[in-house]
């Protein structure tokens, strides 16, 4: 087995001190001859040196990690938060360590707790299921810095958010100006925070206008949309679907592709979230486009600031969110 090479032993090839080395390539050499920290670099690629993390850790008293919390890493909406968190990190040195629940309160806490341990130098909380309790139990007297994703209903804390009651009524007045008059809606079995907003401002929309509203509960997946189509059919006189997130919308046109029922010519159909997904389903699909990989991003920024200057005022980043008309909606037939 081949040993790893150490700061001793390049210590030892480069003809100086231990000490000497470790201020080179944690940047603080300056006072040594050019020659000398040349030599140190040279041989760090040479000898393909990797610094010890621990070590380092020990040193530095700094972690430079982040752990990011999401409810299902394998929905896009998350896929492209984190890559804003990572571009962020990276242009700023730190490791995001990502996890997945699947909304398992414990199976969070155990993470939270185990990340503590690891002296983790803060948190990225884009799950629900994290309550007040572990913020005040593990986070909070640990010192741990930590940033809210807006669908948590912890009130505590800074906090990247989108508006999502302007996004509900975006959609609602879409399919309104098209002349729809009866609606379904596909909506979540577990709403948050910001699918209540979601809700609230379709409805309020409808409601302004006089538009009837029939409400699905299911899922917020793919098999969640595509099963809430069974419900869906039996609705007398319904021309268009909201659903709640891209991903059920996914599996609404699964669903109606196998009772030869077409978008848009049967259903008008608007989804919520604007990921990558919907530029390459056919037909293309209409949504509220949030800026999910700049949410990634804001919220990075803002903890690693939090992170920087633990005293700084609580921070709350609103985004905005747009109608992004595509192919899956149209004028309503008389």
């Amino acid at each position: 087995m081949v040993r790893k090479v150490t700061i001793n032993d390049l210590a030892q090839a480069a003809g100086t001190s231990v000490t000497t080395v470790s201020q080179i390539l944690n940047g603080k050499g300056d006072r040594f001859s050019s020659d000398t920290r040349k030599r140190v670099l040279n041989l760090k690629v040479e000898m393909n040196y990797v610094p010890d993390f621990n070590a380092r850790n020990l040193i530095m008293k700094s972690a430079q990690t982040i752990g990011v919390l999401v409810p299902n890493v394998g929905n896009p909406f998350f896929s492209e938060l984190i890559k804003g968190i990572q571009a962020i990190a990276r242009e700023n040195q730190f490791i995001p360590i990502i996890f997945s629940s699947n909304h398992d309160a414990e199976l969070e806490k155990y993470y939270i707790e185990k990340l503590v341990e690891r002296s983790v130098s803060g948190l990225i909380i884009a799950s629900s299921a994290s309550t007040s309790e572990v913020i005040d139990e593990i986070l909070k007297p640990n010192n741990i810095q930590y940033l809210l994703i807006d669908e948590n209903t912890v009130e505590t804390g800074d906090t990247v958010e989108t508006d999502d009651y302007y996004g509900g009524q975006l959609a609602a007045q879409h399919l309104i100006d098209l002349g729809h008059q009866k609606i379904a809606m596909m909506i979540s079995d577990d709403l948050t925070n910001n699918l209540r907003r979601r809700l609230e401002g379709f409805k309020d929309s409808c409601l302004k206008n006089k538009t009837e509203i029939f409400q699905i509960e299911a899922p917020m997946t793919k098999k969640g949309g595509y099963e809430a189509v069974a419900d869906l059919v039996n609705l007398s006189g319904v021309t268009a679907i909201f659903t709640i997130n891209d991903e059920m919308a996914v599996g609404v046109y699964r669903g109606l592709w196998e009772r030869n029922l077409k978008i848009p010519e049967d259903f008008s159909l608007i989804g919520y979230d604007g990921i990558e997904w919907g530029e390459y389903i056919s037909p293309k699909l209409t949504t509220i486009k949030q800026p999910i990989v700049e949410m990634g991003k804001k919220s990075a920024e803002v903890l690693l600031n939090r992170i920087n200057n633990p005293k700084v005022k609580k921070q709350t980043v609103n985004l905005p969110v747009e109608l992004v008309v595509r192919e899956s909606t149209q004028r309503i037939r008389k």
